[in-house]
């Protein structure tokens, strides 16, 4: 069990920054969860993260990006759960930790894998509820959101409504989930087509065709403004696609001098952090938390408070919009 430093706020010293949300509380986290998976070759393993304190708990699910695990991204799993959500991690099978061989026939299809792997999760909440120490009867089954980063971030597109075509059979099948019903999209990736490089059309195929204007539910999409990715020759504008393409209630947070790491979201002293800002960590942290909890109905002021502040893009970390 942990108790989690209070973060930072948005500016690193200024407390009137953003509104408060209620302080943080301790966090149990169990893992590995095992879920027995045949049809997938491996099982699935789990952590989940939890507040100790609090009811009717809205369970957040992340999908970590490519080469991850469950392990991962830390600053905002470990701050989304301290402040008063059930954080479910599964460790995907484009994890460095599983080691699929370069020629393991389920590469091609890591993509779906990975949603399947949620909504696995979802199928199975009695079992994780059962598995964490003192959490039984506090979730709320009705408020569940998705969060991912990079490729992550398809995956939590694709349950809220995203159309990938599958590039063996040529389908953009609809593979969303009513039971989700919000997401947060961090630094992830933009429409395909002629713009995608050779390396992404060869490597990625998953990204050669996204339909976006079937993704209606509502999202926060998180982007770097220096995030300049070697799959696309857009530069990083790319990575705003999943908010100027989509319908619907779509907010946008760009983060002033970002890379694709956002300052350092995927670990503490994680060594593939280019742009370590812990102030821009901060503020990632504090307004994804706020979007959550106004995006599943528990508390709108923090949300309000951060887009009051950051909307006239005169703040020196970001930018915060919506349609």
């Amino acid at each position: 069990m942990t108790t989690p430093e209070p973060a930072r706020t948005a500016t690193g010293d200024d407390p009137s920054a953003l509104a408060a949300v209620p302080p943080p509380v301790p966090v149990v986290s169990v893992k590995p969860i095992v879920l027995p998976f045949p049809s997938r070759g491996t099982d699935l393993h789990v952590r989940v993260s939890a507040p100790v304190t609090g009811q009717d708990l809205p369970v957040v699910l992340f999908a970590h990006g490519f080469g991850s695990d469950l392990d991962g991204y830390a600053p905002l799993t470990d701050h989304w759960a301290a402040h008063g959500c059930v954080v479910v991690q599964a460790t995907h099978l484009d994890s460095r930790r599983l080691g699929l061989a370069a020629d393991d026939p389920r590469r091609p299809r890591v993509w779906r894998y990975r949603v399947e792997d949620l909504k696995r999760v979802l199928d199975d909440l009695d079992v994780l509820e059962a598995a964490v120490p003192g959490l039984a009867g506090r979730l709320d089954r009705d408020r569940v959101a998705v969060a991912g980063h990079s490729f992550g971030g398809q995956t939590a597109a694709i349950l809220l409504g995203l159309r990938v075509t599958d590039p063996r059979t040529g389908t953009a099948e609809d593979l969303s989930d009513p039971r989700v019903t919000a997401g947060v999209l961090l630094a992830t990736a933009g429409a395909g087509g002629d713009h995608l490089t050779p390396f992404a059309h060869a490597g990625l195929p998953w990204l050669r065709e996204q339909d976006f204007s079937r993704l209606t539910a509502p999202a926060l999409v998180v982007a770097g403004d220096e995030d300049d990715l070697p799959l696309t020759t857009r530069g990083a504008e790319w990575t705003t696609d999943p908010y100027v393409l989509s319908p619907g209630d779509k907010s946008l947070l760009t983060l002033f001098g970002a890379q694709h790491f956002l300052g350092g979201i995927s670990g503490h002293g994680a060594a593939e952090t280019t742009d370590e800002n812990p102030a821009r960590v901060a503020l990632v942290q504090r307004v994804t938390l706020a979007y959550l909890r106004h995006a599943l109905g528990i508390d709108s002021s923090a949300w309000n408070a951060a887009r009051a502040t950051l909307a006239d893009g005169r703040h020196p970390l970001g930018r915060l919009e919506s349609k």
